[in-house]
């Protein structure tokens, strides 16, 4: 299968400023950028470019802000480049919906309000400071799930992220979550504990996939230009019938980011292509097969090295 998988990052990806020399460059971008502070009512965009930090860091701004770049990063790139084949789009956690958007199953419209109220609801899920995720790094994911499953006897934890060999992120109770850290290190694993204030993708969000499922009752989707594989299963959807189910379900299970990779490349893709703030997805790529070519689209440079390698000797339109 000729043709680019595309990608797009999830929280944490953030950073003050993001986005502003696509707004510059590229009319495509500016709208976007416009189109989301009319669907909120507020402009968001001021808060990308001119912060403050703290205010960015805010879970409910934060999740649109990003899906906003990281769309605003692909009509750039699709403008320049509109016969491009793309047989592929998935995200990280958040970047699902904005793989959505760049398919045309979402608009942008609907995606950023629903993303605030995503964000808002994954925050309440559990009160702050009961809850978090910490990375595990240099373990297998069954030597993982069994750590979890042994400290869940006392406070649920699970892995929450599979996102390449030897880097799983597990997420739940603080208590569980010592527990996993302490036993990891044990096996020589280094752990991160990471700066979020909920546990992200486990069952204790399950709550906020409730507030999701009316969200996504009250909008208008359609079949995209292309399939997106979700974060639950990496499996492909074109449709609201497949998307709408693993979006409600995606905030309270695993996101399988290292299998969807995986399956992007069994389809025989050229390359991979991130679309948003950072290049954490291309470097997740590269330590599961660093064979694959990548490259990312943040700013007005990284836009340009991207449209040379799409357009190089092996440009298939």
């Amino acid at each position: 299968m000729a043709g680019w998988a595309v990608m797009f990052p999830g929280q944490g990806a953030q950073h003050v400023g993001m986005g502003r020399s696509l707004w510059e460059a590229s009319g495509s971008a500016r709208q976007v950028f416009e189109e989301a502070d009319d669907a909120l009512g507020y402009r968001l965009s001021d808060i990308i470019f001119d912060g403050p930090e703290t205010r960015l860091q805010d879970t409910e701004v934060q999740q649109p802000a990003i899906l906003v770049v990281s769309v605003a990063a692909w009509r750039a790139f699709r403008s320049a480049v509109p016969d491009l084949s793309v047989p592929v789009g998935f995200g990280l956690s958040l970047g699902e919906y904005s793989a959505y958007v760049a398919a045309g199953v979402m608009t942008l419209h609907d995606a950023v309000r629903v993303t605030r109220l995503r964000g808002q609801a994954m925050q309440e899920a559990v009160p702050r400071g009961l809850g978090g995720m910490t990375a595990i790094l240099g373990l297998k994911a069954d030597q993982v799930e069994s750590l979890c499953a042994d400290a869940s006897q006392a406070a649920w934890v699970q892995p929450a992220n599979y996102n390449a060999p030897g880097q799983i992120v597990v997420s739940g109770l603080v208590s569980g979550l010592e527990r996993v850290e302490e036993a990891a290190r044990a096996q020589g694993a280094r752990v991160v504990r990471l700066p979020v204030s909920a546990p992200f993708h486990s069952r204790l969000l399950v709550p906020a996939g409730a507030v999701l499922s009316k969200a996504l009752a009250g909008i208008a989707m359609s079949p995209g230009a292309f399939p997106v594989m979700a974060n639950v299963d990496a499996e492909l959807c074109q449709t609201p019938q497949e998307a709408i189910p693993r979006l409600i379900t995606q905030v309270s299970q695993p996101v399988r980011f290292q299998q969807s990779v995986e399956h992007a490349i069994s389809l025989g893709v050229q390359g991979f292509l991130e679309f948003g703030p950072g290049r954490s997805l291309s470097s997740l790529v590269k330590k599961i097969d660093r064979r694959q070519k990548v490259a990312n689209v943040e700013d007005d440079t990284s836009l340009r090295k991207a449209l040379e390698l799409v357009q190089g000797p092996g440009y298939n339109s």
